[in-house]
């Protein structure tokens, strides 16, 4: 068996482990990634779905943590403007909890600490005459709007992956680190594919441990490592119900425990509710919702809405664990959502761990964290990722709108519910997927919703894709809009064509 010399070696492939790989990458570096399972396929892909700054942290004093994720929030932008654009969030007020003055200055910090350049800034709305105050009760009179981004958290996954892999590095899924030692200066990593068996072995000059939930975990399959530090698992749940409220934008109300809960505009017709803030100690991939939190979240929202939810209308659950790094905190909701890195040099071959982090600052990690190894590889590029698009972000001025526009012209047969389809989770790959088709039958068999051959076709060959919830959950979100009998129909179909992989 042979054995492939790297300079980097990453497990974990979530936000921070893909994003540090793109980086990596394309600093020339030889890297691998590996893992366990799918791309997004824990943390990454149960997230309240946004990049924002974290408004509720200005409360922790977290100033310079919001700053930074401000200023990312248009750098990530500007780098993937077809999962990630604008929304703008209601935040109707209640004397009972922060008081007016306090949520005013919160938002004109938020406005201004990030340098905001796209986003319009805060406005003050009269609930009782704005439109956004109609679905609310007569009892909140008076509300906030302010922005922040939206974002598909786990294509953002699988295209910093994509962009990785074309600059190079090795994309390994379901694929996890069953060995790694020290051996002579250099990290010796054996990976087994749990669908194929197939073993590969790695020699590296540097081992990062991005494993999110499990990163202490892999520390304990490690020989030699060292490290004092934890995180913290804290369960987030969310629960999808059809929407019930005109207009695009979203809501962010106040809990009476002073949490607030995001009611977000998603996928069209439907909205995502969320998230909860609790302990976790159990297996990270036994994560489930619970009666509590179900009734935590509805009575929130009956809490504010003239509509009343019931469990009747909840579509889909699902919750995640967050790695948050231990700084202490005792109260989940507290507990930083800062990262930290803890590198050990141990041995004369560096691990470098990853405790914490968040969406929004995934880039800027990955930066960062390449700068703690500079000084073992001092050929490396420099820093490229801020002014760089991610995979089908490639769009002069980051104008979603004027491409919109061109895809119009070039693909006239398809309507506009497809093509914003295809153009919202693919932007400039659009072309590729669609490639030279006339109509739909050059897009293959159709599957329901808006979801053709093509697509499945490109998401095996270019994303990593290997089971039908790969494909319907976390590449695309067409579970949603299936009915039982297409689902079950489209799984059979995919895996007797792709059997070799699934």
């Amino acid at each position: 068996m042979s054995i492939r010399e790297l300079d980097l070696f990453i497990i974990g492939g979530g936000i921070n482990g893909a994003g540090f790989a793109r980086d990596a990458a394309g600093r020339g570096l030889k890297v691998a990634l590996c893992e366990k399972d799918d791309l997004a396929e824990g943390t990454s892909s149960r997230s309240g779905k946004l990049v924002h700054g974290g408004l509720r942290y200005l409360e922790y004093y977290e100033f310079r943590l919001v700053r930074e994720a401000l200023i990312e929030r248009e750098v990530l932008m500007n780098a993937a403007p077809h999962i990630i654009w604008p929304l703008r969030f209601v935040l109707p007020h209640s004397p009972q909890d922060r008081p007016a003055w306090l949520v005013r200055l919160g938002l004109f910090l938020y406005d201004h600490l990030g340098g905001r350049k796209k986003l319009p800034g805060t406005r003050t709305l009269d609930l009782h005459r704005d439109p956004e105050g109609a679905p609310l009760l007569d009892t909140y009179k008076r509300g906030f709007e302010y922005s922040d981004c939206w974002v598909d958290d786990a294509r953002l996954v699988a295209l910093n992956a994509l962009d990785a892999a074309q600059r190079g590095a090795i994309v390994m899924t379901r694929t996890p680190a069953v060995s790694a030692r020290r051996e002579n200066g250099k990290w010796h990593v054996s990976t087994q594919n749990r669908l194929t068996g197939e073993t590969r072995k790695f020699v590296a000059k540097c081992l990062v441990n991005a494993a999110g939930p499990w990163v202490t975990d892999v520390l304990t399959r490690v020989a030699g490592a060292n490290s004092t530090r934890n995180v913290r698992l804290v369960k987030g749940s969310h629960i999808i119900v059809p929407k019930f409220w005109d207009g695009p934008h979203s809501y962010l109300v106040q809990n009476d425990d002073k949490r607030v809960i995001f009611i977000n505009a998603y996928e069209g017709d439907k909205a995502l509710i969320g998230t909860t803030d609790i302990a976790y100690d159990g297996k990270a991939e036994d994560v489930a919702i619970d009666d509590y939190e179900i009734s935590y979240l509805l009575d929130c929202v009956n809490r504010y809405f003239k509509e009343k939810l019931r469990r009747e209308d909840i579509l889909e659950t699902f919750s995640g664990v967050r790695p948050l790094f231990d700084d202490g905190n005792g109260n989940p909701s507290a507990v930083t959502r800062d990262y930290v890195f803890d590198l050990d040099e141990g041995g004369g071959a560096p691990l470098l761990n990853i405790f914490g982090g968040k969406i929004t600052t995934f880039r800027e990690l990955a930066e960062r964290g390449m700068r703690e190894i500079r000084h073992i590889f001092p050929d490396m590029g420099d820093d490229w990722t801020e002014c760089a698009a991610l995979p089908g972000g490639d769009m002069p001025d980051a104008d979603y709108s004027a491409f919109g526009e061109a895809l119009k012209s070039e693909f006239p047969w398809m309507p506009r519910p497809l093509r914003d389809y295809y153009g919202r989770r693919y932007g400039t790959l659009t072309r590729r997927i669609v490639g030279n088709a006339t109509g739909f039958d050059g897009l293959g068999r159709f599957f329901g919703a808006h979801f053709y051959e093509a697509e499945v076709n490109w998401l095996v060959e270019n994303e990593w894709a290997m089971t039908a919830e790969d494909i319907i959950w976390r590449r695309t979100k067409h579970r949603l809009d299936m009915t039982e009998v297409e689902i079950s129909t489209f799984t059979e179909w995919f895996d007797t064509t792709y059997a070799v992989v699934s």
